[in-house]
């Protein structure tokens, strides 16, 4: 008797390269206490290889980020830390972490089918202490359409024409400030909504595409920019708007004033991430017995 079985392609392909740089958010950092903290496996660079195997990508992850990164020290800043780099991460003293990058990527051509850039933060952080901090997010935005830019197309010389170049941006951890409850606090939780929404991921979203890559808008996909009249309540703060709680839900903000995102916040980054590779179908073949 001979008949036709549908089976799995024999033989598994080998894993491909995913390239993760940028800052705390790409080393996973989370905090232990009030003050303190680490980096963790828990941030959205080791949660994809998981996400994008369900897509049919096999991944390895070589994370070159460091803690406390900026658009500028990524450019021009030799060497990472130990201390702030993600576990297992990578980092060369003698170059940039765009270099060092860029050395990697060029020794991987072929091989690498997914990179990832979390940049940015750090470089409009000190706006919140401004007594006007939409200006100074405007300036900042400035160096940082620039820097991006320039990271972005470097990375797609290295890398090739055909691998996944996706900018990633940032929950509106200000949004937290709302639950101080004074004057002062929900009008910067307000004024964050308009740096994002206007100025900061306007930039990354040209930068990024300027060097044929993707844009993933975090912020939008965080619920910051939900109307502040739309509320639920959220313990132990009380009735708060919708987009306030969800960022308190998603990061430490509200419970440490620490800007880095809970597992959970980390794992939707990871996702919009993951989802912007083509959907692989599983190849079959006919066996006869």
């Amino acid at each position: 008797m001979v008949f036709a079985a549908a089976t799995a392609e024999a033989g598994t392909p080998p894993k491909r390269l995913y390239v993760s740089l940028g800052d705390s958010y790409a080393t996973g950092s989370q905090p232990t206490g009030v003050g303190q903290g680490r980096n963790t496996r828990n941030g959205f660079p080791y949660q994809v290889p998981a996400l994008a195997a369900r897509r049919g990508h096999r991944l390895r992850l070589v994370n070159f980020a460091c803690s406390g990164a900026t658009t500028t020290s990524m450019i021009a800043s030799k060497g990472c830390p130990p201390i702030a780099r993600g576990p297992g991460g990578r980092a060369d003293p003698r170059r940039t972490q765009l270099a060092a990058a860029e050395r990697f990527l060029r020794a991987n051509r072929g091989r690498t089918a997914l990179i990832s850039v979390s940049i940015g933060g750090n470089d409009v952080t000190a706006c919140v202490r401004e007594a006007d901090p939409v200006t100074c997010v405007a300036r900042a935005v400035t160096t940082v359409r620039r820097n991006v830019t320039r990271i972005a197309r470097r990375l797609r010389r290295a890398a090739g024409s055909k691998v996944r170049i996706v900018g990633t941006t940032y929950p509106d951890v200000i949004l937290g400030a709302w639950v101080n409850g004074d004057p002062a606090s929900r009008s910067l939780a307000e004024l964050s909504v308009v740096a994002f929404r206007s100025l900061i991921n306007p930039s990354l979203r040209q930068a990024y595409r300027a060097a044929r890559g993707r844009f993933v808008d975090v912020t939008a996909a965080s619920g910051a920019y939900i109307p502040f009249d739309q509320v639920t309540t959220l313990f132990p703060y009380g009735t708060v708007p919708v987009a306030v709680a969800r960022v308190c839900e998603l990061t430490y903000f509200c419970a440490y004033r620490d800007i880095h995102a809970r597992t959970d916040g980390y794992r939707l980054i990871a996702d919009m991430v993951a989802r912007q590779l083509p959907r692989k179908r599983a190849r079959v073949h006919s066996a006869q017995l």
